[in-house]
């Protein structure tokens, strides 16, 4: 004799007749259900006994489904998924390579000189060049984007013209 029985073999009661019959409504509501269709599987799902009486009576319609056909649950002692879970890592492999230019470097040259002098150091000419402009534009109002710029170096790091990361 099995210790679990067929899932689909348990009897079924007043309730989960009653929750059927009321998925089966939203399904008629939303227009997937025609009234001979509707009044034909409300029957047999008043008349069903067991899960799997009750199964086909779902299986060309899409969610939602009454919750006891739903899969089931995890083994006792199993954690369920997270669906905030970060992916898996890729394989180690070689280490990412590292600039020859320093964050520090990078970061106190921001603030120090906020005219983007870290980032013509760490070789983003473009930036650098827009942060000198905005600074003189703006009668040095717009030093404060280079200041972050070199907060923002300092407290995370950056990476170089070539995408390596800046050393510590």
């Amino acid at each position: 004799m099995p210790s679990d029985p067929d899932p689909d073999q348990l009897r079924i009661g007043t309730s989960e007749r009653e929750e059927a019959s009321r998925v089966l409504a939203d399904h008629f509501a939303e227009g997937r259900l025609t009234t001979d269709e509707y009044d034909e599987r409300v029957a047999g799902a008043l008349a069903a006994r067991t899960v799997a009486e009750l199964r086909p009576l779902f299986e060309d319609l899409p969610a939602p489904r009454p919750s006891f056909l739903a899969p089931p649950a995890p083994p006792f002692g199993s954690a369920p998924p997270n669906p905030y879970a970060v992916a898996a890592r890729p394989p180690a492999g070689p280490p990412a390579p590292v600039s020859d230019r320093s964050k520090v470097v990078a970061g106190v040259l921001q603030i120090v000189l906020p005219m983007g002098a870290g980032r013509f150091y760490t070789g983003h000419i473009g930036l650098a060049l827009a942060q000198l402009f905005v600074t003189l534009v703006t009668l040095g109002v717009g030093a404060i984007w280079p200041i972050i710029d070199g907060v923002l170096l300092l407290v995370n790091g950056g990476v170089d013209r070539d995408g390596r990361r800046l050393s510590g």
